[in-house]
């Protein structure tokens, strides 16, 4: 269950929010993005009246009425988990659940989708600091404080702050695809998606940093996806012995080398599958993956659904002018996990 791109993100905001993840679901939802498609998302913010966000007054556009007519009710971080959210943001929520509508919290807003039974019998997640928290209150929810996200299809629940940006591009690339989430990305220089086990989609090609010891090698590999490089093949490039290089990937992009490469070869598959009629074949020369076979077996494994699947899921939502743009949910249910320090 998602929303199409023209349809309304409603911000469901009350007393005692944070407002940097306001803040992070208003840049990506709310800024004019028409020239990457069209029509972009109708932010709303829902409330009681005029709120505070720390030291910020809020007047919302329109009342809690108003979560059950949006395709994506979006719960930002609540501030006092050891209080309970009132009652008439919390019915609300579930009545815009019942009534269809995505509902997805940041940080610790996951409180919020709690108390409202939400994730009752579901995987879910929030700040670290606070998943033990959670899992005491709310004992019917499977706890997972080692993912930025997650993600079963109608509900979704991000960690703390910066996974909060992430799990919004998340459902821009649900939305409008690949190509689009990550523009959104590059317009917020931030990571497109960060790596997780048996993700759904794949990793930032290069972090955001650029004081890391792979500032270099990183864009270089990327321009030779099509060849069969090996972890001797970077580390040479890098003037590092291969364990050496592996810890310093280890540190910078929570992954090893050959993942990594791996996971960039997939992002490009995507791409292509997305934005081009190249044949299955000749995308699996162009992203070093060999033969149509090996690509189709990564793929499946990795996105949940064959390479032609998705492209033909992927055109099937291509909208006549004016309409919403594309998108593509294979694999429900996905976690993507923090990366190590």
């Amino acid at each position: 269950m998602g929303t199409a791109g023209g349809d309304a993100v409603a911000l469901a905001v009350a007393d005692g929010m944070l407002h940097f993840e306001l803040a992070i679901a208003c840049e990506v939802f709310g800024a004019d993005r028409t020239d990457l498609a069209a029509p972009w998302y109708d932010l709303v913010l829902c409330g009681p009246g005029a709120v505070r966000f720390g030291h910020f007054r809020l007047e919302p556009d329109q009342g809690f009425d108003r979560l059950a007519h949006a395709g994506t009710v979006i719960v930002p971080g609540w501030a006092d988990v050891d209080v309970d959210p009132p009652a008439d943001l919390v019915d609300a929520v579930c009545a815009a659940h019942a009534a269809g509508a995505r509902v997805a919290s940041l940080c610790t807003g996951a409180f919020v989708l709690a108390a409202a039974g939400l994730l009752d019998g579901r995987r879910a997640t929030t700040h670290w600091a606070h998943t033990d928290a959670l899992a005491a209150r709310y004992p019917r929810i499977e706890v997972d404080p080692d993912v930025l996200y997650v993600d079963s299809g109608s509900v979704l629940t991000s960690a703390g702050k910066a996974a909060a940006m992430d799990l919004c591009l998340h459902l821009v690339r649900l939305d409008h695809g690949a190509s689009v989430a990550n523009a959104v990305a590059r317009n917020l220089v931030v990571p497109p998606h960060r790596e997780g086990g048996q993700a759904q989609f794949v990793t930032t090609p290069v972090p955001a940093r650029a004081d890391h010891p792979l500032a270099e090698l990183l864009p270089w590999a990327l321009q030779r996806l099509d060849q069969p490089l090996t972890v001797e093949d970077l580390a040479r490039r890098a003037s590092m012995s291969a364990r050496h290089l592996s810890r310093h990937f280890r540190s910078v992009t929570g992954t090893t080398p050959l993942r990594w490469l791996l996971t960039q070869r997939i992002r490009r598959a995507q791409e292509l599958l997305e934005t081009t009629d190249t044949g299955i074949e000749a995308i699996a020369t162009a992203t070093g993956m060999g033969t149509a076979t090996t690509l189709r077996r990564h793929f499946h494994r990795t996105v949940g659904v064959p390479p032609d699947t998705y492209r033909r899921t992927f055109r099937a939502r291509t909208p006549e002018p004016g309409e919403p743009g594309p998108g593509i949910a294979p694999r429900p249910l996905h976690g993507t996990r923090r990366p190590s320090a």
